[in-house]
């Protein structure tokens, strides 16, 4: 299995106290899968994404990922396994704006030590559309432009594993269609797993499974059926 959860809790400090996020999640990906997490607003869907991209640190339980258990990395060694191994894009861009579109790409790859970093970067940029846009910074592109590059970013590794956090929220219809038929299309080209976490009921269809998350625990009934199949 690319991912496998075994009894995962997360809680984490707020003002009144520690606060439970997710309780005994257990779950695994294959390679090549497509995995939507679905579910009501503060359900803990962007909390199992960030578990399963080492972003969080579960406080119960076991995360592994491409058979390494990301629960007994260091900081310094997760940032090393997300480089090599996942893209990750998020709902907000997180691109930085001092940065043109084809150094934001590239820079991640240069830290990596790829040779040909920004060879790749131009051609990911060309790949969703955005080769006559490299020379321009985030504040001179739209909201799907920058969508674009943060995809751009995500793929330029060439991951195993891509992780997205409702990618098309801040955009209209018709462009987050077109950035999920890229995001899609990139799992594709390089036949990684894909975990989405997605309001869209349509975009949900896309997938191989989804899985519902009910006040940070497994609806069974989704796991249990797509098991069933």
């Amino acid at each position: 299995m690319v991912l496998s959860l075994r009894d995962v809790s997360l809680s984490l400090q707020g003002n009144a106290g520690m606060v439970d996020i997710l309780h005994s999640i257990s779950l695994e990906v294959a390679r090549g899968d497509t995995l939507g997490l679905v579910g009501p607003s503060g359900s803990g869907k962007s909390s199992l994404l960030m578990l399963m991209g080492g972003l969080e640190k579960a406080t119960g339980g076991e995360v592994m990922a491409l058979g390494n258990d990301l629960t007994e990395m260091d900081e310094d060694q997760l940032a090393r396994f997300r480089r090599s191994h996942m893209g990750v894009v998020f709902q907000s861009f997180h691109l930085i704006p001092t940065m043109t579109a084809l150094e934001n790409v590239a820079t991640p790859l240069e830290l990596a030590g790829v040779v040909d970093a920004f060879d790749r970067a131009q051609a990911e940029l060309q790949a969703v559309g955005l080769g006559h846009r490299t020379d321009h910074y985030p504040a001179q592109l739209s909201g799907g432009e920058q969508q674009r590059v943060a995809l751009a970013r995500a793929a330029a590794p060439r991951p195993d594993i891509l992780l997205a956090d409702e990618p098309t929220g801040n955009l209209d219809q018709a462009t987050g269609e077109a950035i999920m038929d890229l995001l899609f299309g990139l799992r594709d080209r390089y036949g990684a797993t894909l975990v989405l976490v997605t309001h869209s009921t349509e975009l949900a269809a896309r997938c191989d499974r989804t899985i519902r998350l009910v006040d940070g625990r497994l609806d069974t009934e989704t796991v249990n059926a797509k098991a069933a199949e």
